[in-house]
């Protein structure tokens, strides 16, 4: 039988409020004549997705993007019934249903296209399709070579009545580095594959190529669409290049101190004694580990947030909980047994950015990979104030 999360132990807090402030100032920035996507893929980046679907669309946002058709039918099954894009699918799995659920779904080649005209017959509806091409990024979508193919028998069943091409896409590889040369040649091949789409005939509602990045710092991608992940949870696409919009980092995740305990000079912290104290110390035992998605990688290099000041974590992360050193000699710890510290949130606290440098990862996992026995609590900061 499985337990319920205990907001006592360890808990992650999402301000709704954050999230419509961020997709505002976004939308701002990219301008009228652009419509935004807001992505929620991955239970919203870990933050939920049908929440933060739900805070996206009363901020303005006309698109939501996922990932699966799962994805897209969990959202349609919550009520939402704006516009809705899904772009990751196998071989076999049945689109029916997402057709029938009024869902953008994304082909790339011409065998998905022949799987869709069965699948709009057994919905008993045309779809709605977006043809995606691979401009560079080499991972997902039509090879530059197969897109002729692609996009003829595209135009011979939107005139057969099977659906509409509603969009033509791709994805970037490189737009946190703004003067990355992938950058306008990914545009070039865009452009190439807009102007062969427009040739067969077709007459896409959006075109879309750029992601956060890319949104934010190169107008010249951002075409009719935008796709915005990151940047709408409040972190920071592109580090070292993003001019301060003022987005609020949305997520804050804290554990409560199981105990603290004094240690004195010599005295080794987790597996392995890979810190050793050099005089004595405080430390405290936070119950979270690897297991609810704080990565390994912390062990003595992240800090948390403790009473105002940012205190290291020592020793290696184990699977149920980690040690924080609290207080130096001499020191009284700010904080004891009972008492919250945070793990990653807004500044001055930690930030998940402070987390991905110091775990040589991206925000994009510290905030989607964290969960597990953590609690998750929604609030509106817009509605307590």
């Amino acid at each position: 039988m499985s337990l319920p999360h205990d907001a006592r132990r360890a808990e992650i807090v999402v301000d709704l409020a954050a999230v419509r402030h961020n997709v505002r100032r976004i939308a701002d920035e990219v301008g009228p004549d652009v419509a935004l996507m807001v992505v929620v893929k991955a239970d919203a980046y870990g933050h939920g997705m049908v929440p933060v679907a739900r805070a996206a669309r009363e901020a303005g946002a006309p698109w939501l993007g996922v990932a699966t058709l799962d994805e897209a039918l969990a959202l349609r099954e919550a009520g939402d019934t704006g516009r809705l894009l899904a772009w990751l699918t196998v071989p076999g799995e049945d689109w029916a249903a997402a057709v029938a659920a009024d869902v953008d779904v994304t082909a790339y080649t011409t065998a998905e296209l022949d799987h869709l005209v069965d699948a709009v017959a057994r919905a008993g509806r045309p779809a709605r399709l977006q043809l995606k091409i691979d401009t560079g990024l080499n991972r997902g979508g039509c090879a530059p070579a197969d897109w002729p193919a692609l996009v003829a028998a595209a135009r011979a069943g939107q005139d057969a009545g099977h659906w509409r091409v509603t969009g033509i896409w791709s994805h970037l590889a490189a737009s946190d580095d703004p003067d990355h040369p992938a950058n306008p040649a990914q545009q070039r091949v865009f452009r190439e594959a807009l102007d062969a789409a427009e040739a067969a005939g077709l007459e896409p509602e959006v075109r879309h190529l750029a992601n956060s990045a890319a949104a934010l710092l190169q107008p010249e991608s951002r075409f009719d669409l935008v796709r915005v992940g990151l940047a709408s949870y409040g972190l920071d696409p592109a580090p070292g290049h993003t001019p301060d919009l003022g987005l609020r980092p949305a997520m804050s995740a804290t554990a409560t101190v199981a105990m603290t305990k004094r240690l004195a000079p010599g005295d080794g912290v987790s597996y392995g004694h890979t810190w050793v104290a050099d005089q004595p110390v405080t430390v405290g035992l936070l119950p979270v580990g690897y297991a609810d998605g704080v990565p390994r990688h912390a062990g003595n290099t992240a800090e948390v947030g403790v009473a105002g000041t940012r205190r290291p974590v020592r020793g290696r992360v184990c699977m149920d909980q980690l040690v924080v050193e609290l207080a130096g000699p001499g020191e009284e710890p700010a904080v004891g047994a009972g008492d919250r510290v945070v793990l990653f949130g807004s500044a001055p606290d930690p930030t998940a950015q402070d987390w991905a440098e110091a775990c040589g990862t991206i925000s994009y996992e510290i905030v989607s990979r964290i969960g597990g026995r953590f609690a998750r609590r929604w609030v509106d900061s817009e509605e307590q104030s």
